[in-house]
């Protein structure tokens, strides 16, 4: 390998990054980012994946960029070794014990993620905005779009960014420039966190989650502390998950550095939390021994279509990042009354005899699907794909008393299927076994309708990754609403897709 450069000190736009042989390992959203990124600073660059389309393709051939296609589950290949790589950018799908990965750390290159890379651009367009940054196992999009949209509405150029689809390199380089980023960081981006300082930073929740990728329980949360480090002005935490409260005591952050605490019960001193279905702020507050700012009730979250418990957790936390950076309280509920939840989020399909029909493909893991489930009385689930190395067995013993029924799909059913022999053997389980494809969820639903009554909500949380059967958790629920639509004869209440009643 010849000799490298001071890489780890190149921390500006402005550096010498022209000529820097690079590495980019994957093209997805963010590693096509990356490498548009080092070839716009003129570093010499190469992309590693196993597949690119001809559009990336095409792209990648303008901006001069060499790609090597090859199956990097093997090892990196003899044109990635000749090219000998200085700095190596890891896409995030790619875990630690990956072949070309471990090729990168064992042979002393420099791995960053796009994450760092972009923490270290973020001077391009002049002052560099300030970063909020926000992760948890459930709720991340919605938090961080919710803060955004508050931040916009008291006058601040802000933008969501990260994993909520804008990759974090695309909005550091929009020429516009922003006063704040919102950035969604997963526990995968934050494996490869480098050193960055926020303004605030926010962990919602902690539940086992990707456990295959991380190797363990212990890793996986320790990836998500790493939200908290360094953090200059607030650290936010779920007053009622005990988890995200240890990471943030764990956490190294910036002198002065506030505590807040978000949480569905009455808040106290430098807390956000909820009295009489009033969300109140008692941190930003001239007196927080004394007094409560209120921002907005539950019932308005409803009416925007986030109704439920765990939406109003997520209301709360983005009010405290938006409140940290100096949104008012009329700008915090200005975004409250206008927002809209995402697709595929407890979002109402139709309604027809009684029937509520409700996707919640987003529900890619056990947290998300227990606080989908929370919202609603007597539900027929509809439940399954890849569960990455975790159990939905005690997510199924605590709901079994809200459920009618469930139906169950995807590869790794059996899973599933003997947490409901343990768990409910009263009820009625119903697998989807069809190896087509496009077949999965027109049976998942007419074998769902088959078990629902007159208030009953058909629900697809699948708490489980959409891979397996389906191209992500979007394509999942458009094909359940497809299917929803033509078995009900085209029927759907457009009106309401985004309002529906819940239990706070």
């Amino acid at each position: 390998m010849m000799p490298q450069r001071d890489i780890l000190g190149l921390t500006s736009w402005n550096a010498q990054w022209a000529g820097l042989r690079t590495l980019v390992l994957g093209l997805g959203v963010s590693g096509f980012a990356a490498a548009d990124t080092l070839a716009e600073l003129g570093c010499s660059v190469m992309v590693a994946t196993p597949t690119a389309d001809t559009a990336k393709r095409e792209i990648l051939d303008v901006l001069g960029v060499e790609l090597v296609l090859a199956d990097l589950d093997g090892g990196v290949p003899d044109r990635v070794i000749e090219f000998d790589p200085e700095l190596v950018i890891v896409s995030p799908g790619l875990p630690p014990a990956h072949p070309a990965v471990r090729w990168a750390l064992e042979s002393d290159r420099v791995v960053w993620g796009d994450v760092e890379l972009a923490w270290r651009l973020r001077d391009k367009t002049g002052v560099p905005a300030e970063w909020l940054v926000v992760t948890g196992t459930n709720g991340k999009t919605t938090t961080v779009q919710l803060a955004a949209a508050m931040l916009a509405a008291g006058g601040f150029r802000a933008a969501p960014c990260g994993n909520v689809g804008v990759p974090v390199l695309d909005a550091i380089r929009d020429p516009s420039g922003f006063d704040v980023l919102v950035v969604e960081l997963s526990s995968f981006q934050l494996h490869y966190l480098g050193d960055i300082s926020p303004w605030s930073s926010a962990c919602l929740n902690i539940a086992d989650d990707h456990l295959d990728w991380h190797g363990s329980a212990a890793a996986y949360r320790a990836a998500k502390g790493k939200v908290y480090e360094q953090t200059k002005i607030a650290c936010i935490f779920n007053e009622d998950d005990q988890a995200t409260r240890e990471l943030l005591e764990n956490a190294n952050v910036v002198e002065g550095c506030r505590a807040i605490g978000f949480g569905l019960g009455i808040p106290q001193p430098s807390s956000f939390g909820i009295v009489d279905g009033i969300a109140c702020d008692r941190t930003f507050v001239d007196d927080r021994h004394h007094v409560a700012q209120e921002l907005f009730t539950v019932d308005e979250l409803a009416a925007v279509g986030l109704g439920g418990r765990h939406m109003a957790a997520n209301a709360l936390a983005a009010s405290a990042l938006a409140r940290s950076f100096g949104a008012t309280v009329d700008a915090v509920r200005a975004a409250v009354l206008s927002f809209r939840a995402d697709h595929h989020r407890t979002e109402l399909v139709a309604e027809s005899a009684g029937v509520r029909w409700i996707n919640d493909s987003k529900a890619t893991n056990a947290h998300a699907a227990l606080a989908s489930l929370g919202s609603f009385d007597s539900v027929v689930w509809i439940i399954g794909g890849l569960f990455k190395g975790t159990s939905p067995s005690e997510l199924v013993r605590a709901m079994s008393a809200r459920l009618r029924g469930a139906v169950v799909i995807g590869t790794d059913r059996a899973v599933v299927l003997e947490a409901f022999a343990r768990h409910a053997p009263h009820l009625p389980v119903i697998e989807v076994d069809t190896l087509d494809t496009k077949e999965v969820m027109p049976t998942a639903v007419r074998l769902a309708a088959g078990l629902a009554a007159d208030g009953d909500v058909v629900l697809l949380a699948p708490a489980a990754a959409s891979m397996d059967q389906f191209r992500d958790y979007a394509d999942r629920g458009e094909q359940f609403a497809t299917a929803v639509n033509d078995l009900l004869g085209g029927y759907a209440d457009d009106d309401e897709s985004s309002a529906f009643p819940q239990k706070p």
